[in-house]
């Protein structure tokens, strides 16, 4: 069975990014799947195994070929950015910050020379990051900057819910300027391709609109008829399987159910709250976050990152009780990408 290298990134030091990698690696069904590695710091994945009393043994390695990859041996590629001395879980820090970005900016460069065949990042802490003096929006920038990225989308992904934005992070009104056609077509060829990878042969694709109710034949806005609905009149008339402009209300619903393997979202929000809704379940009578399963892929990249799509919880951090359930899903979707870009180039 063809078994990927995958480098995952520690995350933050302070948040919640180790912890939720040790109980990933505690499962023998990742080893099973791929061969994982982790960039980061030995003594704070020691520290997170010590924490949650696991048997897994840290393998410190300087380079991929130390490697075990076996199942009870954490490998970790050791950047040895902390200072114990002045290390504090669950607070912003320079040195976290600092820390986050090395593990990234490493895992990337393995990524690039093909030592590993994807790449999976916990989360990491803006504020500390740019505290750190890396001024970076976040994950997907920094791989943007360091793979020369100028075309690229953020996809989100759970096991049945698939979106992809036409915008992320601008402020709303920008956003409205940003629904043009050729963006529309843009992201849906990435959707496309990527639906593909996960092995959809023909993926069904919901493209929203921008206004309530896709504008009701433009009674509340213009963008419908002008961007959104040529742009999905091209793209079927070039073979792609594609519906819309479908009202926002209703459109991530139906994908719920199964009508469509993907969406495209016009903006931030109106995909993510869908998303993290169906995807974030707390228990309010144990304290803990049952799961949290969404995954934010970055494609258009030469290189494959997927990343858990919740945050560092410094409020939790230390405590045992993060879920790793996204940590498990973000591993299973760049495993299936790995394998599907490894075969392709066989």
């Amino acid at each position: 069975m063809m078994r990927p290298k995958l480098a995952i990134t520690m995350g933050d030091p302070a948040g919640i990014g180790p912890e939720i990698i040790v109980k990933a690696l505690e499962q023998k069904e990742t080893y099973e799947k791929c061969n994982p590695l982790v960039t980061g710091d030995s003594k704070i994945m020691q520290l997170a195994v010590e924490q949650l009393g696991s048997a897994l043994k840290i393998n410190t390695i300087h380079s991929v070929s130390e490697a075990k990859f076996e199942y009870g041996t954490i490998d970790v590629f050791d950047l040895d950015c902390i200072d114990i001395t002045t290390f504090k879980q669950g607070v912003v820090q320079e040195q976290c910050g600092n820390a986050a970005f090395t593990y990234v900016t490493k895992a990337i460069e393995l990524a690039m020379a093909d030592e590993v065949d994807g790449t999976v990042t916990a989360p990491l802490n803006k504020e500390a990051l740019n505290l750190s003096g890396h001024h970076f929006d976040g994950h997907t920038e920094i791989y943007a900057h360091f793979t020369d990225t100028k075309k690229y989308a953020m996809l989100l992904a759970d096991k049945f819910l698939r979106v992809i934005h036409v915008s992320t992070h601008v402020p709303l009104r920008v956003a409205c300027d940003r629904v043009k056609k050729d963006r529309i077509i843009e992201v849906t060829e990435l959707i496309t391709d990527a639906c593909r990878q996960f092995g959809i042969e023909n993926p069904r694709i919901g493209i929203a609109g921008l206004n309530p109710h896709a504008s009701d034949g433009g009674l509340f806005g213009w963008e419908e008829e002008k961007e959104i609905a040529p742009a999905v009149e091209e793209l079927k008339a070039r073979g792609f399987n594609v519906a819309g402009p479908v009202p926002p209300d209703s459109l991530f619903a139906k994908a719920r159910c199964g009508q469509f393997d993907g969406c495209v979202a016009m903006f931030h929000d109106q995909g993510h709250i869908p998303f993290k809704v169906c995807g974030f379940q707390w228990d309010a009578k144990t304290g803990k976050m049952e799961s949290a399963e969404g995954v934010n892929i970055t494609l258009g990249l030469p290189i494959i990152r997927v990343s858990v799509d919740h945050g560092t919880a410094f409020d939790v951090a230390g405590k045992g009780i993060a879920s790793p359930s996204a940590m498990l899903l973000s591993i299973d979707y760049a495993t299936k990408m790995a394998i599907s870009r490894l075969k392709a180039k066989a």
